[in-house]
């Protein structure tokens, strides 16, 4: 099965045409009304038995169709991402889709939080106490934290450390795993700050973050801006996810 990912679509009710992108092979989809008329057929070159055509406007491509043969990534290192939460303008936005970080199951917090089922708050590190200035100063700091059924204890640490989230001012909302399928969210887990550049955050086969990806492409940036308010609307505060998670488990 393909793996597929929404590229956009200028349809203003959502609907068609619209334009995918197969994530392995590169492969562009494009789904619009049907070419039908024989007359109009009959005017296509090299038109095969197993062929099929779609009329679609040609913005749909100027806005949501690839701009070069393939996407060169500019990579940076921990040091230079950390500065990104410091000089934004006005917002940053995280979308949280693994199951585990090493850097939670290292830290001495995650020990303590298997141990009491509750996660230690440290409102005095420098993440908190920077992330309390940005959103003093009226920024917006926010994320959707993907959670699996049942939780992983990586999920289940985060989700009792969001009160810290919480306490420095950030919007923490939480979104089961099978609806965030079904609101077409990607696996990929990012930050988008002031709506014009996407950190994709790069992660080894044992969860340990190496380094980031940056995209300022502005259709490819809009896409994700897409995808953070779509989970956003999926999703739901942290304290209301907590209350359901303990119902349904």
């Amino acid at each position: 099965m393909r793996r597929l990912r929404f590229n956009g679509t200028d349809s203003k009710n959502g609907g068609c045409p619209a334009v995918h992108e197969d994530l392995d092979s590169g492969e562009i989809i494009v789904q619009g009304r049907p070419l039908t008329e024989p007359e109009d057929v009959a005017q296509l070159q090299h038109f095969g038995p197993g062929d099929a055509a779609v009329v679609i406007p040609r913005e749909l491509l100027v806005n949501h169709g690839p701009k070069e043969m393939s996407r060169v990534s500019k990579l940076i290192g921990l040091e230079e991402f950390g500065r990104l939460f410091h000089h934004f303008e006005h917002s940053a936005w995280h979308l949280e889709t693994r199951r585990g970080y090493a850097s939670d199951r290292e830290d001495p917090a995650f020990e303590e939080f298997l141990a009491t089922g509750v996660a230690p708050m440290d409102l005095d590190s420098d993440w908190c106490q920077n992330i309390s200035r940005q959103t003093a100063a009226g920024k917006y700091v926010g994320r959707v934290r993907v959670v699996d059924h049942p939780p992983t204890d990586g999920q289940r640490f985060l989700l009792s450390y969001a009160r810290c989230n919480a306490a420095t001012g950030e919007d923490a909302r939480n979104l089961w795993r099978d609806n965030a399928g079904q609101t077409h969210l990607p696996a990929e887990d990012f930050w988008i700050f002031d709506s014009r550049l996407v950190a994709i955050l790069r992660f080894d086969d044992e969860d340990v973050f190496h380094d980031v990806e940056i995209i300022t492409e502005p259709a490819e940036v809009l896409r994700y801006c897409q995808v953070r308010d779509a989970a956003v609307h999926a999703s739901i505060p942290y304290d209301q996810f907590a209350a359901q998670l303990e119902t349904k488990g």
